[in-house]
């Protein structure tokens, strides 16, 4: 039946001027870096829920990543957070994650959690604070050497509540400064992923507040620095898509973090509330991929697509699983797009044309392609019916309650 299914498949996409074969070799080389946070105890602004069988230590949340790898053949690397993933032999942490057969990925440094930081961190005032706060980055940049990641990532939580607070010039000075020590500790294969929020944890002015402001600092820092997109860190109704084109075509998109905006935060599972807009941001990097720039092609192939996501009321794993599965659906969908009709389209300016041929191939069940392609890769045709038949959660159930928490 399934055999069937997926000829049937193949055959429509033929027709539709899609190489199937083509498709899924490419879906084969997705990979989606998950948050080691998100296999900890997490809650709202009022209550961390606390679940049985959460990891209570760095190792035990690397096994869980693993085994969402496992199932799902996507998930290759975990990203750690320090403090919070920190352990006295980093060494150890790597070689751990490896006999699992993933790797550690971007490094977190946590720039929000201390004391000191309640009036900002490289932002701060105080020149003491600042140098803490720079030491911190500084010390991540060391960890990630030892674990062989390629990435700092960086959300910068600084910001003001008031008018008059504080100086906008001088605390933009004092973020440029701390990142250019920074970034001069890279190595050469690392990037200074920077990131960004319009508003919360700051209500009047946030230091890294928009796409352009990330944009702007890492242009000035160098080649190694780019601009972290995260889905949730937007106003309603913002066109990411657009800010996604724009970076890339500027060479300055580093990489994702993928979730859901629907309230203040960023933790919903993404793909749960609007998967046409994770669907367009792929048909621009798929798009991007296939440009005759190499620069640009270069960049569109070089993102590091993570997720970053805290499932409050969800079981951790099966959310994870679910997260990634949703990212690996609608990135398929967007590989069915007929770019040399979409083209055509464009140029002729037929408007309705142009929008039928993405609505077309977002349309698409993508479930026969999807099978065949964890077929090829040697897991689970339905990762998540596999992972509630094994015996991996009831194994974990013996850490009981109290688990490690962000």
């Amino acid at each position: 039946m399934r055999d069937r299914e997926y000829q049937l498949f193949e055959q429509r996409q033929k027709d539709r001027g899609i190489d199937v074969k083509q498709v899924i070799a490419k879906c084969k080389e997705l990979e989606i870096e998950t948050p080691s946070w998100g296999y900890g105890d997490s809650g709202t602004r009022f209550k961390v829920f606390q679940q049985v069988g959460v990891p209570r230590n760095p190792f035990e949340k690397i096994e869980d990543a693993a085994e969402v790898h496992r199932l799902t053949g996507l998930a290759p690397r975990v990203a750690i957070h320090i403090p919070w993933d920190y352990v006295d032999d980093f060494t150890k942490l790597k070689e751990h994650a490896a006999s699992l057969g993933i790797g550690i990925g971007a490094v977190n440094p946590n720039l929000f959690q201390e004391d000191e930081y309640r009036f900002g961190s490289l932002c701060n005032v105080d020149p003491a604070i600042r140098r803490k706060a720079i030491e911190h980055v500084l010390e991540c940049v060391e960890i990630a050497k030892q674990v062989d990641s390629d990435a700092i990532s960086l959300w910068l939580a600084d910001g003001t509540n008031y008018p008059g607070q504080a100086d906008f010039r001088k605390r933009k000075h004092w973020l440029q400064e701390a990142l250019t020590e920074v970034y001069q500790q890279l190595t050469p294969d690392m990037r200074l992923l920077i990131e960004y929020k319009f508003f919360e944890p700051a209500f009047y002015h946030t230091d890294l507040a928009d796409w352009g402001m990330a944009y702007n600092l890492a242009l000035k820092l160098g080649e190694q620095a780019q601009v972290l997109v995260d889905l949730g860190h937007h106003p309603q109704g913002t066109n990411v898509e657009q800010i996604v084109a724009y970076l890339i075509d500027e060479q300055k998109l580093g990489g994702f973090h993928f979730n859901s905006r629907k309230y203040a935060d960023d933790d919903l599972i993404v793909g749960a509330i609007n998967p046409y807009e994770l669907f367009l941001i792929f048909d621009q990097i798929i798009s991007a991929q296939e440009d005759e720039d190499a620069k640009v092609q270069k960049t569109a192939k070089q993102i590091a697509y993570m997720i970053d996501q805290s499932h409050n009321i969800e079981p951790k794993i099966p959310a994870m699983i679910r997260s990634v599965l949703n990212v690996q659906t609608q990135y398929a969908k967007a590989l069915l797009v007929n770019r040399e009709a979409l083209r055509e389209a464009q140029e002729k300016q037929d408007v309705l044309k142009a929008e039928q041929t993405l609505r077309e191939a977002f349309e698409q069940d993508v479930t026969p392609l999807l099978y065949a392609v964890r077929e090829e890769m040697g897991v689970p045709v339905d990762p998540m019916e596999a992972y509630l038949n094994s015996d991996y959660p009831e194994k974990i159930l013996a850490r009981g309650k109290g688990g490690a928490s962000w």
